[in-house]
């Protein structure tokens, strides 16, 4: 993956910047099906001014039963060019819930070769509380060239999540929240098994941020070391379909920790009813 800039802008810092050339915003708002709300319908009402919206459940590979896989390097390309995303574009991501599903737009450009990506700091909550300006309708940009080329080692398969597993070469670090983890509640998605992968780690992505904020770098550190995260030792993110493991591997991030990689599949995968072993507790 290549040397990225600043992982983290503020909306005092993106608001001087609205409508400067080659700056490209992106509402990549997400929501678990509980929470019954349409993206994209939220971002017609309101959205950043410029901001293009990125569906994420369209823009991932569509021959697989898994929730939103990375798609293949051409298929994710062509959704770039399509919301006018240059190669070498300063780009910004943000979602409605101030850190929810931004980060994983975030790793995503990231893994596919994008060097000057940001998550917006506070998101979309903050920018409203601020008072900046917003935006109706759909904005369209016009159609850049992107080459996309995926960095492999950033994205863990099942077959790797086992294998760091069975030899301890990688810490799993689940971002689900702990009830979760534990297996004390049903998941999200019907039909997956209660509980964590034998030997995965819970770090749930709730203890890293604040008001939809992620914390400070010294606060998530101590935040990290407290769950019992190895700052030297290789980690592999995952959480319930691959959306807020991207938080963590973010704070990794800000932590000035190496990000690893992320398991794609998560949950969804791992959790079947006929998948691999799970255990409950703590």
């Amino acid at each position: 993956m290549p040397e990225q800039k600043q992982p983290l802008v503020s909306t005092d810092w993106l608001a001087a910047r609205l409508g400067q050339h080659g700056l490209v915003i992106i509402d990549a708002s997400w929501y678990l099906p509980a929470q019954k709300r349409d993206p994209h319908r939220d971002y017609l009402g309101s959205h950043i001014p410029g901001a293009v919206f990125f569906d994420l459940d369209a823009v991932s590979a569509q021959d697989t039963s898994l929730p939103h896989m990375m798609p293949t390097p051409t298929a994710f390309a062509a959704a770039m060019r399509g919301l006018g995303v240059a190669d070498g574009a300063q780009i910004v991501v943000y979602d409605g819930l101030g850190l929810f599903s931004a980060p994983r737009l975030w790793w995503m450009l990231r893994a596919f070769g994008a060097r000057d990506v940001a998550v917006l700091d506070g998101g979309l909550p903050k920018w409203k509380a601020e008072g900046h300006p917003l935006e109706h309708g759909e904005t369209r940009r016009t159609p850049a060239h992107f080459n996309a080329r995926l960095d492999p080692s950033v994205v863990a398969s099942l077959a790797d999540v086992q294998k760091a597993l069975a030899n301890n070469s990688a810490q799993v670090l689940d971002a689900r929240p702990a009830e979760r983890f534990r297996g004390e509640v049903a998941e999200p998605r019907p039909g997956l098994r209660m509980g964590h992968m034998p030997g995965a780690m819970s770090v749930p992505f709730g203890a890293l941020v604040d008001n939809g904020r992620l914390k400070q770098p010294a606060d998530l550190a101590q935040a990290l070391d407290a769950l019992g995260v190895d700052a030297g030792k290789p980690a592999i993110t995952s959480c319930g379909s691959g959306v807020s493991a991207a938080i963590v591997t973010l704070a990794l991030v800000v932590a000035g920790r190496a990000p690893g990689a992320l398991y794609d599949g998560s949950w969804a995968e791992w959790g079947v009813p006929d998948g691999p072993p799970v255990a409950t507790g703590a």
